[in-house]
């Protein structure tokens, strides 16, 4: 197989897959028929919550007014 018809299939998922970052490819050829066996790298991904009406990940991005209304609310155990 041609490294243009690999590069091809790899374009293809990550259009396919466009949030994905592409950890391996493997191609088998089966006669007229290209299976393609692919694997994702693991996402980190960020704890959300719901605070003061708000789903965020962090704080740091409140305005004065919000981190005062955070901090005053009541906080249930």
């Amino acid at each position: 197989m041609e490294d243009k018809e690999i590069q091809a299939y790899i374009k293809y998922l990550e259009n396919k897959f466009p949030d994905e970052t592409l950890k391996s490819l493997s191609i088998i050829i089966d006669g007229k028929d290209v299976n393609l066996d692919y694997i994702f790298q693991t996402q980190n991904f960020e704890k959300i919550r719901k605070i003061t009406d708000y789903l965020v990940g962090t704080l740091n991005r409140f305005n004065n007014a919000k981190a005062a209304e955070e901090s005053d609310r009541v906080k249930y155990v």
